[in-house]
């Protein structure tokens, strides 16, 4: 019981802290609303916890013994969140009370799942959840099954308020030059959290 608490606090302080992830939901709950975040929250939540339970059951083992195939895979994450990060920043800036004229700018579900597959913070993530969490006595198997639903559940709310901080800051921004500004700024925040995730 007192490793799944830790492990609770681990994947507590992953899933709310800053990162690539993070600021693409909130730049999208500013740009689409709550409800219209919440399929990204789902395929970024449910596709970091198939991560660490994939990383579990021998992934993690077989990048430990390529690092080269890890760091490329750490820096073709980092180059698709580059790119995400120049859309973002220069994405036109529509009214934000107006409907919204181009809903295919949206992620989408498939895409939040995606990003976790090149995202570094999430492999560093789940690697330290097998290396730390995962040991133990009974079936590997099903214990690193019990810490990847924990890690959805605990990572679904966390994910979740980071659109809703977004949809609130749409509430202040009255034009589209503060849209563009603010979409600009969650650029730069991407970018930043790409570089500070990338492979060493």
């Amino acid at each position: 019981m007192n490793d799944f608490l830790a492990f609770a606090l681990f994947a507590f302080v992953a899933s709310i802290t800053p990162g690539p992830t993070n600021v693409l939901v909130l730049a999208h709950g500013a740009r689409h609303g709550f409800m219209a975040s919440l399929p990204i929250v789902l395929g970024a939540c449910t596709a970091a916890a198939g991560i660490v339970w994939l990383v579990g059951l021998g992934l993690g083992d077989w990048l430990t013994a390529r690092p080269a195939v890890a760091r490329v895979m750490g820096w073709a994450g980092i180059a698709w969140l580059a790119w995400l990060a120049w859309r973002l920043f220069v994405s036109a800036a529509a009214d934000p009370r107006a409907e919204d004229a181009n809903p295919t700018a949206r992620l989408g579900i498939g895409g939040a799942a995606a990003l976790q597959l090149v995202n570094p913070k999430v492999w560093m993530m789940a690697l330290a959840v097998v290396g730390v969490f995962a040991v133990g006595d009974g079936s590997t198997g099903e214990r690193v099954a019990r810490l990847a639903i924990l890690f959805l559940l605990i990572s679904l709310p966390c994910m979740a308020l980071w659109a809703g901080l977004g949809a609130g800051a749409a509430r202040v921004i009255r034009s589209a030059g503060a849209l563009r500004r603010f979409n600009q700024a969650m650029a730069l925040l991407l970018l930043l959290s790409a570089w500070l995730s990338r492979p060493g």
